[in-house]
C-alpha cells in the first residue's frame, strides 16, 4: 500500500505546528521503509496531490477538541464532516482538501491522528511540556499503526 505521512501545523503558532514537528521527528530518526514522510505546513490545496497519489494517507494535527493538551486521538475520517469540530486554525483547508479529493474521485483510506492542544500560541515556536511530549509518543504511535495496519497494495 502506498502511505505518506502528512504532518500539518503551523509552526510560527506554538502547539498548534505539532504535526510538523512529529513529521520532521519521524524523518530525523530515519523514517519508515516504503512510507514518504512530508512536512505539510499549514494544509490547503496544494497537498491534495498526495490524496490522489496515494493509497492512504496519514495525518498528523493539532486539535481543539478540550481533552487535556497532548491526548492523542486516532480517528479514520472519510468525510470532512468525520473530522473533529473544532480542528485547529486550518480546519477549513484540510476538510476542504478532503472532500475535493472525494469530488474529483481520490478514495485513498485516511488516518488522522489528533493531539490535544490548549489554545493558538501568538507567534511561540515553542511547545507546551504536554504537547512536546505527545511528539515521541505520536512518532511512535503513527510506526506501530503502520506496522500492524500494513495494507494491501
Amino acid at each position: 500500500m502506498k502511505t505518506v505521512i502528512l504532518g500539518v501545523g503551523n509552526l510560527l503558532v506554538g502547539d498548534e505546528g505539532v504535526g510538523v514537528h512529529v513529521a520532521r521527528a519521524m524523518q530525523e530518526s530515519g523514517g519508515i521503509d516504503g512510507v514518504n514522510i512530508v512536512d505539510g505546513g499549514t494544509g490547503g490545496f496544494h497537498l491534495l496531490e498526495y490524496f490522489e497519489n496515494y493509497d492512504r494517507v496519514v495525518l498528523v494535527d493539532a486539535t481543539l477538541d478540550g481533552q487535556p493538551p497532548g491526548t492523542l486521538t486516532l480517528l479514520k475520517p472519510k468525510y470532512s464532516a468525520d473530522y473533529p469540530p473544532t480542528l485547529s486554525a486550518h480546519d477549513i483547508g484540510l476538510k476542504d482538501m478532503l472532500d475535493s479529493a472525494f469530488l474529483l474521485g481520490s478514495h485513498p483510506e485516511v488516518v488522522l491522528f489528533a493531539i490535544s492542544i490548549a489554545r493558538l500560541e501568538v507567534m511561540s515556536m515553542e511547545l507546551s511540556d504536554p504537547v512536546a511530549a505527545a511528539v515521541t509518543v505520536t512518532a511512535r504511535a503513527v510506526a506501530d499503526y503502520l506496522r500492524d495496519h500494513p495494507g494491501s497494495p
